[in-house]
């Protein structure tokens, strides 16, 4: 059985939280993105919908919104130190590190429909799905290296 339900609610860190709504946040801007562009397409190609607007204010929310998400969870259930340990530092540089590897090997999708002539849509949307995927990833490194130990 997981001992993922045995932590209790003190034992999670403010780096651990930190990594969730950061994770969460990336995976809900992703989402919403892709409902509104479905929205707005309304049934007509997704490439000919108005992107850009849509694609610049998910990504200007998602870059406030986990400062804004972590500040609200210190809120409902402070931590008692904010200040990170070396485990701390361990876990989030294994997270950026695999996070990093995740983005490199996305980003061949874009580029070579770069070098396929590919709409400059599918690109832009290519690029974004690879950062989302490379935010998610680190981000369940870092919660499963918290829970499981490093």
């Amino acid at each position: 059985m997981s001992k993922i339900h045995d932590i209790e609610e003190a034992d999670v860190s403010y780096e651990e939280k930190g990594a969730w709504v950061y994770g969460l946040v990336a995976l809900a801007g992703w989402v919403t993105y892709v409902l509104v562009l479905l929205v707005r397409a309304d049934g007509a190609a997704l490439a000919d919908s108005p992107y850009v607007p849509t694609l610049l204010w998910t990504i200007g929310i998602s870059a406030f919104a986990p400062v804004v998400g972590r500040l609200l969870v210190e809120v409902v259930r402070p931590s008692e130190t904010h200040r990170p340990d070396v485990r701390d530092r361990e876990i989030d540089r294994r997270g950026e590190y695999v996070g990093g590897i995740v983005l490199g090997v996305g980003m061949v999708g874009p580029f070579a429909l770069a070098l396929l002539d590919a709409d400059s849509f599918w690109i832009a949307n290519a690029m974004y799905t690879a950062f989302v995927v490379a935010a998610v990833v680190g981000s369940l490194v870092k919660v499963v290296a918290y829970r499981r130990g490093l």
